[in-house]
């Protein structure tokens, strides 16, 4: 393991760590733009030079591998002119059009000039015209050439990661752009992140693009629940200017680092897919009865929903089922469990989810649609079809008489069984949800619930990997986490409950279940804890 100096600090390394990412971990910082630790090493940006001793000219910090004894300078006045230099030419055919810029306010040009440039340019404003301006590459990319640094990162993840090659950099010398090859477009299922890793405005997100200045943004970390990885990511929203967006508060999601779960990246599907966090809400609790449907308040739906489900758990324990969805946080399975099966004896818990046989990948994306099936089945929730289809046999029946449904859609999963009737037919129907779906359209009482980015918690990903979320916003209108209505509930039933807080709920959970045994928030942290912990 080699030893060398950086700016006088002495580090040990692994062989063949590059001097840049050895300086990284002095918390030294190389500028660079066509580096990026995810991809091969293109070495054509020179920002990140470096003057090495016993080396007759500066070596660019990306590539160079450090050796035992090395004396590195990233801070000399040779270096500092050379940034300066390289700025210069960077700059010389880009547009001086930051006001208009999407990519204004998380730049590299911007921030590098101003720290590292500051020179007053000897070139004049006649640019080369690339062809390319405002093109949209395919559904979530627009590409603006004449903003274009050829850093080349682009080129390198559609060749490495995706290897699905759409990207060239085509014609010669300040002549040199890049594109899509001719008949092709960019619409793979990772394109989204070639905008995150472009250090400039050149590729600029079609979804995103507009929408808001990314200074008004507030950046939580959380987990794309969009499928069994749990990949890591940030959940950025714009609750300053509330007149921006048409009122949605969600402005996107990006990759968060992790080196166990998505390294830097995420797919398209979840990247997109939080439009349901702003959309198509249930705002209030809603009652229907004699065909009239009424928004309620938050007492009334409680008082409705106990005086039948007492009168049910008096009469018979076996008539009533409930539904758990792998979309709810552990704490909150958890609780539920405590609540249907501990304290008032409903053996009929079931998970109901729609079919894990959606669109997969060797690389990021799993077919099971749900971020939390592990965490179900660990504490105890096993989804049984057959058993399900029996229990919607019985109802028909009329040998059910109530459902508590949480957040499934059962209409959808199950069209064959006529769920739709048996709803009406009950004596007590209750969907506990987000969004509206068919079943929340049949049910007598409808509880608003939050969503993943509203609430505190923890999914178990398919590896077993325990992560956190936290809440990006507060919960929409009248909607409350699943938790706080189960505790609401809990408390209404006279039960001793003393919970405080997430983190108090998660305690019980570690003192219940094996696998979480031994686990905290704190440890759980910003990158997730494994089973094998």
């Amino acid at each position: 393991m080699p030893t060398l100096k950086i700016d006088g600090q002495e580090i040990t390394v692994e062989k063949g760590t590059t001097i840049i990412r050895a300086a990284e971990k002095l918390g030294i910082s190389i500028p660079y733009y066509c580096y990026h630790p995810g991809l091969s090493i293109a070495g054509n940006c020179r920002m990140c030079l470096v003057e090495v001793e016993k080396m007759p000219k500066p070596q660019i910090s990306c590539h160079i591998q450090c050796q035992d004894g090395m004396v590195v300078q990233t801070q000399t006045e040779g270096v500092k002119k050379l940034r300066q230099h390289i700025l210069e030419f960077l700059l010389v055919n880009h547009p001086l059009d930051c006001p208009v810029c999407d990519q204004a306010g998380e730049c590299w040009l911007q921030d590098y000039y101003m720290k590292h440039g500051l020179y007053d340019s000897k070139l004049n404003e006649n640019k080369v015209k690339k062809s390319a301006k405002a093109v949209p590459l395919g559904p979530t990319i627009v590409l603006d050439s004449e903003r274009c640094i050829l850093c080349s990162r682009c080129v390198r993840f559609t060749d490495e990661i995706t290897k699905t090659n759409e990207f060239g950099i085509f014609n010669r010398a300040d002549h040199s752009e890049i594109g899509i090859y001719p008949g092709r477009e960019l619409n793979n299922k990772y394109s989204g992140n070639v905008a995150d890793i472009c250090p400039v405005g050149a590729l600029t997100d079609r979804d995103f693009r507009f929408k808001c200045r990314v200074w008004y943004l507030q950046k939580t970390e959380s987990v794309c629940p969009g499928c069994a990885r749990g990949c890591n990511i940030t959940i950025e929203t714009n609750q300053e200017r509330p007149h921006h967006a048409a009122g949605e508060r969600v402005m996107r999601l990006k990759p968060r680092y992790n080196d166990d779960v998505n390294d830097w990246w995420m797919c398209d599907a979840g990247r997109y897919g939080y439009k349901f966090i702003d959309h198509d809400r249930i705002t209030d609790p809603i009652e229907r009865s004699e065909g009239m449907v009424r928004s309620v308040e938050w007492k009334e739906v409680v008082e409705s929903f106990l005086k039948s489900f007492k009168k049910l758990l008096k009469e018979s324990k076996n008539e009533i089922v409930v539904f758990i969805s792998p979309q709810m946080t552990n704490e909150e399975m958890y609780l539920a469990k405590k609540l249907f099966t501990k304290e008032l004896g409903i053996e009929r818990v079931f998970l109901a989810s729609t079919n894990p046989e959606g669109d997969q990948d060797d690389f990021l994306i799993c077919a099971d649609k749900h971020p939390n099936r592990k965490g179900a089945e660990w504490i105890g929730f096993q989804e049984d079809k057959r058993e399900i289809k029996h229990i919607f046999e019985e109802a028909a029946k009329g040998l059910i008489k109530g459902m508590i449904i949480f957040g499934q859609d059962l209409i959808s999963f199950y069209p064959d069984q006529n769920v739709e009737e048996i709803l009406h037919r009950l004596e007590l129907s209750v969907f506990i949800g987000s969004n509206h779906n068919l079943t929340s359209e049949h049910v007598q009482l409808v509880i608003p619930a939050a969503t993943y980015a509203e609430k505190d918690g923890t999914f178990t990903n398919f590896e077993g990997r325990v992560q956190r979320i936290r809440p990006a916003l507060l919960p929409l209108a009248e909607s409350k986490p699943e938790s706080e209505i189960l505790m609401l509930l809990a408390r209404k039933l006279d039960l001793d409950w003393t919970y405080q807080s997430q983190e108090d709920v998660f305690d019980g959970l570690t003192r219940s279940v094996s696998q979480f045994r031994g686990l905290s928030y704190k440890k759980i942290g910003m990158q997730g804890v494994s089973f094998h912990h």
